[in-house]
């Protein structure tokens, strides 16, 4: 089956070749593959086929008819990984930023499944049995912290039956913008595919529903390290909702987190945000708890994990600096902080 789909160029868009603006709007495009969808007439403007060259401008609206690639049977590979549990039926595996979950279009190789083949090959080898990795959650590429991975169909589909019904604990810190009013939110706003890049999710009418709770833990000036709780789990579900309230996720460059958008602007403080942000090069974001029921024994297990060195050393500075703002104005945390 092809992949259709629509794109609607925003009002008052700066004029701009198709061909460039679908390269970087379309996910897993590249600018040969552009042309020759748009050459063979699987690409419409306003009902209409046009050339590569066709300037794009606001109000329209492109119409994308793709082939979907054939998948590809993923390698093992011999790539360190941190097991922070492993037993005859699952592991939970503590996934470094920058590493993608499971191979695709683009990324077939170094992931983290290519990492689990190659681990569960060698079990495989002592038990005298096939152990392929089941991938229940994903988290974003550069997103780190905490997955639990199944190693047979039947735990596969009791966990992937506690995701669909919501009893699984994952909890989140993340580094955010801004000064928020209260300790306590919940962000509830249903998220779907941006009509405008297909790279991007948003908040959308009509999208998936999607709920976020978040607790503020610590706040400084103009950044704060919030803890947060899925009960839902949408692509980009924590970015696209922090973002929508005016708090995106500090360093992500996707959802507007590697610019200024709160504090004074001054020189003073663009410097120390130059300096941050070279400590981090992604979205400060790490999936911190884990907990679920045990599929084999029903018992109830929770698996913790420090924050990356990334997110520790912004923290850090953040705290040399003296920037730090209380609920009461004293010198008393919201939250006692365990990094």
């Amino acid at each position: 089956m092809p992949y259709e789909f629509e794109i609607v160029i925003p009002p008052g868009k700066k004029r701009e070749r198709l061909d460039t603006y679908l390269t970087a709007h379309v996910e897993n495009a590249t600018r040969s593959k552009v042309q020759k969808a748009i050459k063979d007439g699987t690409v419409l403007v306003d009902g209409k086929t046009v050339r590569p060259s066709h300037p794009v401008t606001g109000g329209e609206i492109i119409h994308i008819t793709l082939p979907k690639p054939p998948p590809q049977d993923a390698e093992p590979e011999e790539i360190p990984i941190d097991v922070v549990y492993e037993d005859n039926d699952l592991m939970v595996v503590n996934k470094p930023a920058g590493m993608v979950v499971h191979p695709a279009h683009g990324n077939y190789h170094g992931t983290l499944v290519n990492a689990l083949l190659f681990h569960t090959q060698a079990l495989s080898t002592l038990n005298d049995a096939a152990v392929r990795p089941g991938i229940v959650h994903r988290l974003d590429k550069d997103t780190s912290g905490l997955l639990v991975v199944a190693k047979n169909d039947v735990v596969h589909a009791k966990l992937a039956r506690q995701f669909s019904q919501r009893t699984i604990v994952r909890e989140y810190h993340a580094i955010v913008w801004g000064v928020f009013k209260e300790k306590e939110g919940t962000i509830e706003a249903e998220l779907g595919r941006s009509k405008s890049d297909r790279k991007k999710m948003a908040v959308v009418s009509g999208g998936k529903p999607a709920i976020t709770t978040y607790t503020v833990i610590r706040q400084f000036d103009y950044l704060a390290l919030v803890k947060l709780r899925l009960k839902t789990g949408r692509t980009h579900q924590i970015r696209v909702h922090l973002a929508h309230i005016h708090h995106p996720v500090f360093g992500d460059p996707t959802y507007n987190g590697r610019h200024i958008v709160a504090g004074p602007g001054t020189q003073k403080q663009k410097a120390e945000v130059e300096q941050l942000l070279s400590l981090m090069p992604r979205q400060a974001l790490h999936a911190k708890t884990l907990g679920f029921v045990h599929p084999a024994t029903g018992k109830e297990v929770f698996f913790d994990s420090d924050l990356p060195e990334d997110m520790q050393e912004v923290i850090v500075e953040l705290q040399k600096g003296g920037n730090e703002e209380r609920e009461n104005g004293g010198k008393g945390e919201w939250e006692t902080m365990r990094l």
